[in-house]
């Protein structure tokens, strides 16, 4: 099984953790309750964000101690193949945007804080370098 190549490694040094991509519940709790399990995985990244705010498995997660690390923190309407392009564009979003401007930060910044705030680790991706600055503005008044 990966998982015991996986421990090979962080035993050998070559990784100080293990992590795992797309488990739901059942799986985590599979490899949990596995018998003779020497390294629990420390994350679980996952597509996470307003529009799929996996509050059931964050919470899971959050019970086993592994952190939630969130991809597609945007939404995902780019993935052509694979998303339903009628879905409605994230940060086009009436109260997203209402937050923004009441706030005064970008409909990115408020769903990513949405995020952070609750406990999920945040890769946001960007090719743009005016919007790869504006993500790490999070000074926000009191």
């Amino acid at each position: 099984m990966a998982l015991k190549a996986m421990e090979k490694c962080k035993d050998a040094g070559l990784a100080k953790s293990i992590g795992v991509s797309n488990f739901n519940r059942r799986q985590l709790e599979m490899i949990l309750n596995k018998p003779g399990l020497k390294y629990k995985p420390v994350c679980n990244q996952v597509e996470c964000h307003l529009y799929l705010n996996q509050r059931k498995l964050l919470d899971f997660c959050k019970s086993k101690d592994i952190v939630l690390v969130a991809y597609g923190v945007l939404g995902s309407q780019k993935y052509g193949e694979w998303v339903d392009q009628n879905t409605p564009v994230l940060l086009d979003d009436p109260v997203l945007g209402a937050l923004a401007k009441k706030h005064k930060r970008s409909p990115a910044l408020i769903a990513l804080r949405y995020l952070l705030q609750r406990g999920v680790v945040v890769l946001a991706k960007s090719f743009n370098e005016e919007r790869m600055k504006e993500n790490l503005q999070f000074e926000w008044p009191p």
